[in-house]
Order: structure tokens, then C-alpha cells, then sequence
């Protein structure tokens, strides 16, 4: 069986989730005139998969990882996706004070990650 280092496994893991999860969250702002009882139904059914990915990733990466640093990942990782889905989903452009709002979301994650003496 393969093995991965902790942190790849992890981050792959958080990686997939969070797609799942976006399309869960915001994928049916595409589709305005289906039902309401429709797209929750439809964002519960792929949510069950971001959980699959999810559950397991913090499993896996906690005691490498703290829960505030498995979080602040979850946090980095949740902007780049959906930054990405933003643009090329919901073909809504992001702004220069988008941009500058995740900088900011980045360097706190910065201030979890470095390790001060």
C-alpha cells in the first residue's frame, strides 16, 4: 500500500473536500429556478462526500498538525478554491479588495504557522 507523508495526505484530502464542499455551498447559485427543496437535497448529497474526504484529513493530520493549524489550513485552502470556483463557475470576477482580503486571511494563517521563540 502506498504512503504518503502526513501533510500531503492532509492537504490532498483538505484539497478535495473543500471542492466538494464549494459546489455543496455555492454550485446551485447557477441554477436560480430549481427548487429550493431540490438544490438543498442535491448540496446534502455531495456534502455526504465532502465529509468522506473531510473526517478523515483532520483524522490523519491532527497530532502533525494542531486543531488551529488543521483549521487555518482548511481556512487557506476553502479562499483558493473558491476563488478559482468564483471565476470560472460563476464567472464572477474577483476585485482588487477580494484579493487584498485574502492577502490579509493569508498572512494570519503566516502568524499560525511561524514558529516563534
Amino acid at each position: 500500500m502506498l504512503s504518503f507523508p502526513v501533510p500531503l495526505t492532509t492537504v490532498g484530502l483538505l484539497l478535495a473536500s473543500n471542492i466538494f464542499m464549494t459546489f455543496a455551498w455555492y454550485g446551485h447559485l447557477k441554477f436560480k429556478t430549481a427548487p429550493l427543496l431540490v438544490v438543498i437535497l442535491a448540496s446534502w448529497g455531495i456534502a455526504f462526500f465532502e465529509y468522506l474526504l473531510q473526517v478523515p484529513a483532520n483524522r490523519i493530520g491532527h497530532g502533525h498538525f494542531s486543531a488551529a493549524e488543521l483549521k487555518t489550513i482548511q481556512e487557506v485552502i476553502t479562499l483558493v478554491v473558491f476563488a478559482a470556483f468564483s471565476v470560472l463557475w460563476l464567472k464572477e470576477p474577483l476585485h482588487w479588495n477580494h484579493l487584498l482580503g485574502f492577502a490579509f486571511i493569508g498572512l494570519g494563517a503566516f502568524f499560525i504557522f511561524h514558529r516563534w521563540s
